[in-house]
């Protein structure tokens, strides 16, 4: 479930960001890729704890 609340919120910030100008398009799927492989390496069991982990926090 936090892993789905998550992916909408970061899309909805991506998407903001764009609307706004804030970045373009080429940083924004260039994040989206960056996500997308690193969700395949090692790293992604740690970064998934932690985000868990932070979202436990701030919901109590």
């Amino acid at each position: 479930m936090v892993t789905l609340s998550l992916v909408l919120l970061f899309g909805f910030i991506v998407a903001l960001l764009l609307k706004y100008r804030a970045v373009s398009a080429g940083a924004a799927v260039a994040s989206l890729l960056f996500g997308f492989y690193l969700a395949n390496t090692p790293a992604a069991g740690p970064i998934n704890q932690v985000m868990t982990a932070l979202a436990t926090a701030i919901g109590n």
